[in-house]
C-alpha cells in the first residue's frame, strides 16, 4: 500500500547498511572490543554512516526514477515503483544528512568530517560522476575507505596503511563484480539502465576483477607477515586467515560468473557460504588478536 511504514523504511535501503560493517574495522584490529566506550563510539558512527548514506539512496533513487523502472529488480525499489512519492523522499533525505552528520559531531570533528566528505563525494556520484565509466566504481570503493576512516577517527586510533588499502583494493574488486553483473544480466537493456555501460566490456571487467582479487589477497597477506604488526598485535596467527581470504574472493568471483554476485550485499545476505567464511574468519582473527596467540610460524615474528 502506498505511503506505508514499511516502504518509507524499504526506500532507505537497511540491507545496505551492512556495509556500514566497515567502520568496526579499526576497532576490532586496535584491540578495542572490550572496551565499551570505544564500541559505542563506533557504534555510533555506524549510525551515522546509516543516515547520510540511506539520505544518498533516496537522492539516488529519486534521480533514476524513469531508469529503474527498466531494471527488472530496481523497479521494485519502493520510488520507482510509486510506494513513496518523490517528494516525500526528498522530505527524508534531507532529514537523515543532517542527523548523520549531528551523530558524527557528538563524537568528533574528525568523524563528522569523514562523514561530509562521504555526504558530498557520493552527492557528485549520484548527480554527475555514477554516469563518467571507472569514476563510478573508484567513488563507490572511496566510500568504503572512508567508512574505515570514519571508524578509527571515532575511536581516535590512528588509521593503518595496510587497512586502508586491503579495503579498497576489496571494495574495488566488490564495486567490478557489481558492474559486471549487470551488464552481463542487461544485455542490450544495460546501456538504457547505465549510459556508463557502453564504456566497458565484460573482457575488461573480467581482467579488472582478476588483478584487483590478486592485490587484495597479496595486500592481506603481507599485512599479516608485517614484523611491525605483528609486534603490534602480539601474534603471529594472522597468516592463518590468509586461505579463508582467498577462499571468499574466490567465491564472489564465482558467483559473479554464475550471475549470483551483481550485488555484494545480496550476496553477503544470502550466500550461507560467504556468511560461514566470514563467521570463521572474523573469530579466528578475533583469537588471535585479543589471545596474543604465538605460533612461532615466521621466524622474525615477535
Amino acid at each position: 500500500m502506498p505511503g506505508t511504514i514499511g516502504a518509507h523504511i524499504k526506500a532507505m535501503r537497511p540491507k545496505q547498511w551492512t556495509k556500514n560493517v566497515f567502520v568496526f574495522g579499526a576497532p576490532v584490529f586496535a584491540q578495542r572490543l572490550g572496551d565499551a566506550p570505544s564500541m559505542l563510539n563506533a557504534v555510533l558512527a555506524f549510525v551515522g554512516f546509516a543516515c547520510v548514506s540511506s539520505s544518498i539512496y533516496l537522492i539516488n533513487d529519486i534521480l533514476d526514477y524513469e531508469q529503474d523502472k527498466l531494471h527488472p529488480t530496481k523497479r521494485n525499489r519502493p520510488i520507482a515503483a510509486g510506494l513513496v512519492g518523490r517528494r516525500t523522499a526528498v522530505g527524508l533525505a534531507a532529514l537523515l544528512a543532517p542527523l548523520g552528520l549531528g551523530i558524527g559531531w557528538s563524537l568528533n570533528l574528525p568523524t563528522m568530517t569523514v562523514l561530509a566528505v562521504y555526504y558530498v563525494t557520493n552527492l557528485a556520484y549520484s548527480v554527475r560522476l555514477k554516469h563518467i565509466a571507472l569514476v563510478d566504481v573508484f567513488i563507490i570503493a572511496f566510500g568504503f575507505l572512508l567508512r574505515v576512516v570514519a571508524g578509527a577517527m571515532a575511536i581516535a586510533v590512528p588509521v593503518s596503511a595496510w587497512l586502508l588499502v586491503t579495503s579498497f583494493f576489496l571494495a574495488l574488486f566488490m564495486a567490478f563484480g557489481k558492474r559486471r553483473g549487470e551488464l552481463a544480466a542487461l544485455g542490450e537493456g544495460a546501456v538504457a539502465h547505465r549510459a556508463n555501460l557502453a564504456d566497458v566490456t565484460l573482457g575488461f571487467l573480467d581482467q579488472s576483477m582478476a588483478a584487483l582479487a590478486a592485490m587484495t589477497v597479496m595486500s592481506y597477506a603481507l599485512y599479516t607477515i608485517d614484523p611491525a604488526v605483528m609486534a603490534r598485535l602480539g601474534t603471529d596467527g594472522l597468516v592463518l586467515t590468509v586461505p579463508l581470504v582467498l577462499f571468499g574472493v574466490f567465491r564472489y568471483l564465482n558467483q559473479v560468473h554464475q550471475g549470483k554476485g551483481g550485488s555484494p550485499t545480496t550476496l553477503v545476505l544470502t550466500d550461507r557460504v560467504v556468511q560461514l567464511t566470514g563467521v570463521v574468519w572474523l573469530g579466528l582473527v578475533i583469537y588471535f588478536v585479543y589471545a596474543n596467540v604465538r605460533l612461532g610460524l615466521i621466524a622474525s615474528a615477535l
